[in-house]
C-alpha cells in the first residue's frame, strides 16, 4: 500500500472510529527487538553510556536513549499500561516483570562484517531472539526451582506469560543504510529480499518459541533523516522529493516495506494461529515530514543536537573542529518544536507524535489497534 493509500486508510479509520476498550487484549507483558530506534540503553550499558543532553527532555539525564526523552516504545509500553522497558543486559535497577527489551543502537537483520567501532553491533536480529531464548528458558528454570513466595517473582514474567505477551519489532533502517552504502557494487534488490527473509526466519523462530502476537514497525523515510539531506548539495533534478528528501534512498526502504509486508502476508498463511501486525512507520513519519509546519515544528531538515555540515559529523554531545574552531554539539533550545534530534533519530515530541498515530491502528494493515492486536481480523 502506498502512502495515499494508508493516509486515505487512516482517515476511515479515525473517522469510523476503533475498537472501544471493551474486549482489548490483556497482553501481560512486552517483549521487543530492534536499533536504537527502540533501543532504551543496551548500548549504553554494554559499551558507552549516552552523552548529556540526551536524555534531559523527560528523564533530566541520560538514560540510554538516542533522543532527549521517550522513544516510541517507551510510549507503546505505557499505553499497554507497562512500565518503561529494561534493556535486557542492564544488570543495575532493572526489573523484567512486565518484559524485557532486546533493541540494541546500530542493530541490523543481517550479520554486517563491521565492529562496534565501524558503526557495526554484536547484537543482530538473529542474537536478540537468541537472548530471548535465553531469557525465557533461565526464567522458566527460576519459577520451577523458586518457591511461591520468593521475593524475586515479580521481578519476571511467569512462564505462562510468555505467549499471551505482545512481541514488537522495529528493525531494518541500518540494513537500508548499509544497502544504499553499497549502492553499485552489489544488486540492492536480492539484497533488500535477504534481508526480509532472515526477518521472516526471526519471526519464525520466535513463533516456534511461543510467541503469538507481532507488531512490526516497517523502516522509516531514511532518505529525508537531515544527516542525508545536509550533505546533498547543488543536486540533480529528480535526486530530491519536494521536501528534499533523497528519492533514491526512499526507494530503497519502500521497496524493503513493501516485500516486508507481503512476507507478513504469506506468513499469516503459513502460522495461521499468529497475529501479525504491519505498522507503516514510513506513512506516518513522511506524513509529519510533510506536514511540519501544519503539526506545531520546525522546518524538518532542522536538528536540535549535533552538527552535520559538508562532510564534518559531531554528534550530540560531543566536540569536534569546524573551520578551525572547536565547538560543542549541544541541545536546541526548545526540542519539543523540532522533528530531528540529532540528525537520525528523533526527538520525544516527533516520537510522541507518531506513536498516538500508530497505536490506534491508523497505519496498521490490517487497521487494528495495538490494544486488540491480539485479535485476527475475522474475530473481531
Amino acid at each position: 500500500m502506498d502512502v495515499i493509500g494508508l493516509i486515505l486508510v487512516s482517515w476511515v479509520v479515525l473517522m469510523n472510529g476503533v475498537k472501544s476498550e471493551e474486549g482489548s487484549c490483556d497482553f501481560p507483558a512486552i517483549f521487543n527487538f530492534g536499533d536504537s530506534n527502540s533501543d532504551t540503553g543496551c548500548m549504553a550499558a554494554a559499551f558507552y553510556p549516552m552523552a548529556s543532553p540526551c536524555g534531559n527532555t523527560f528523564f533530566h539525564e541520560p538514560a540510554g536513549r538516542a533522543s532527549d526523552g521517550r522513544l516510541i516504545i517507551d510510549f507503546i509500553a505505557q499505553k499497554l499500561g507497562f512500565p518503561l522497558l529494561s534493556p535486557y543486559i542492564d544488570s543495575i535497577g532493572s526489573s523484567y516483570g512486565h518484559g524485557a527489551n532486546f533493541a540494541a543502537g546500530s542493530s541490523t537483520i543481517r550479520r554486517q562484517n563491521r565492529t562496534f567501532f565501524d558503526g557495526g553491533t554484536p547484537f543482530t536480529l538473529e542474537i536478540q531472539t537468541a537472548q530471548f531464548h535465553q531469557f525465557k528458558a533461565r526464567t522458566a528454570k527460576f519459577f520451577n526451582q523458586s518457591g511461591n513466595n520468593h521475593p524475586c517473582r515479580k521481578q519476571f514474567p511467569r512462564p505462562e506469560d510468555f505467549p499471551k505477551a505482545i512481541y514488537t519489532m522495529d528493525i531494518g533502517q541500518n540494513d537500508i543504510a548499509a544497502a544504499i552504502n553499497r549502492v553499485g557494487k552489489e544488486d540492492s534488490h536480492a539484497v533488500i529480499s535477504d534481508i526480509v527473509h532472515q526477518f521472516a526466519t526471526q519471526v519464525q523462530y520466535l513463533y516456534k518459541e511461543g510467541a503469538r502476537t507481532f507488531w512490526i514497525h516497517n523502516t522509516g523515510p531514511i532518505g529525508c533523516l537531515p544527516v542525508t539531506i545536509h550533505n546533498t548539495h547543488n543536486p540533480e533534478p529528480g535526486y530530491v522529493d519536494q521536501n528534499g528528501c533523497v528519492n533514491y534512498q526512499n526507494d530503497m526502504a519502500k521497496e524493503f516495506n513493501e516485500k516486508l509486508n507481503n512476507t507478513l502476508v504469506t506468513l499469516r498463511s503459513q502460522l495461521p494461529d499468529a497475529s501479525l501486525i504491519y505498522v507503516d512507520l514510513f506513512s506516518a513519519k513522511y506524513y509529519l515530514i510533510s506536514n511540519a509546519k501544519k503539526e506545531g515544528f520546525v522546518d524538518p531538515a532542522k536538528l536540535c543536537c549535533g552538527y552535520h555540515e559538508n562532510g564534518i559529523d559531531i554528534w550530540c554531545g560531543n566536540k569536534g573542529t569546524v573551520n578551525g574552531t572547536e565547538i560543542f554539539a549541544g541541545s536546541c533550545e526548545d526540542p519539543s518544536s523540532y522533528i530531528s534530534w540529532d540528525g537520525v533519530h528523533y526527538t520525544e515530541a516527533a516520537n510522541h507524535w507518531i506513536a498516538d498515530r500508530i497505536i490506534n491502528g491508523s497505519f496498521s494493515d490490517p487497521p487494528i489497534a495495538i490494544t486488540h492486536s491480539c485479535h485476527k481480523p475475522d474475530s473481531l
